[in-house]
């Protein structure tokens, strides 16, 4: 897990691009799925899109969190 977003694919260290909604390494040629935590308690957080910008929701700890607070995890949609 990192501390901020690199979009990194988790395979091959190569930089990730957006396609068809999601993240894609060029290089693995696989789609890549991106999962956020909060950093405090650890649970997967819930993304809240509103007026063109994104926050997110901790259910466990029942509060908003910073998007440059989460914990970002990327990994390869064969292993989600």
């Amino acid at each position: 897990m990192t501390d901020k977003a690199d979009n990194i694919c988790p395979q091959c260290n190569s930089i990730l691009s957006w396609k068809n909604q999601g993240y894609f390494c060029d290089f693995c040629q696989q789609e890549v799925k991106k999962t956020v935590f909060c950093p405090d308690c650890n649970e997967q957080l819930e993304k809240l899109q509103a007026c063109g910008s994104a926050s997110y929701f901790c259910n466990h700890c029942n509060e908003l969190k910073s998007k440059s607070r989460v914990k970002v995890q990327f990994r390869m949609n064969s292993q989600a």
